[in-house]
């Protein structure tokens, strides 16, 4: 009598998974507001305020005599936004075209409130940096303070470079377009800020052998 040999199953090749869904994301999506926003959605609108107020009120503190006055920069930035929805280009970055807006009209309100054109023409130039004394650093609490004192020493474009990509979280190219220069520029003036930085926090901190 012969024995029937009985076949085992072949184990099933594991399910591939469906990639139908994109993978989860913590960022922000700036695209899909700016998308929804220029189709007039107010619930988009309301979530890019709650996003980037917050951070835009800090940004706009650099321009501004108080915290209202950086809030109102705010805003009208918003409402700018809001008013030309129909102008969104989901292409470019929203967030920051808010920077930028928010940059511009703290600019032209200090030049609003300047009443001498020297001070006009000063303000379209980069000022040299103040000279920090080793007094000044002496009485800084740590190395926090003593950097946002070294910051604060650099020429205008380098410190906003710093701002905006160390401090907001902006990438070179959103920096960029609030600064309106290239990516290039933008990183140069980083390049020479933290040089600077650098060579600082080694001259106050010297490394140990």
């Amino acid at each position: 009598m012969s024995l029937a040999l009985v076949a085992s199953p072949r184990p099933m090749p594991p399910a591939r998974p469906d990639r139908t869904e994109p993978p989860p994301s913590d960022s922000p999506p700036f695209a899909e507001w700016s998308r929804r926003i220029r189709r007039g959605d107010a619930r988009a609108f309301e979530a890019l305020f709650r996003e980037l107020h917050p951070a835009l009120v800090g940004f706009a503190g650099t321009l501004a005599e108080s915290r209202e006055a950086a809030d109102d920069l705010v805003q009208e930035a918003f409402v700018r936004v809001w008013e030309r929805r129909a102008r969104l280009d989901p292409a470019r970055s929203v967030r920051a075209l808010l920077y930028q807006t928010v940059r511009n009209l703290g600019l032209n309100r200090i030049r609003d409130r300047s009443t001498r054109q020297d001070k006009l023409d000063g303000l379209a130039a980069d000022a040299p940096p103040p000279v920090i004394t080793p007094d000044a650093l002496a009485e800084a609490a740590g190395t926090g303070d003593r950097l946002r004192a070294w910051v604060a020493a650099l020429p205008d474009r380098q410190r906003e470079a710093i701002r905006l990509t160390r401090f907001e979280g902006l990438s070179h190219d959103e920096a960029a377009e609030v600064m309106g220069v290239s990516p290039r520029t933008v990183n140069n003036h980083l390049v020479r800020a933290l040089r600077t930085l650098r060579e600082r926090l080694d001259r106050f901190d010297p490394p140990t052998a």
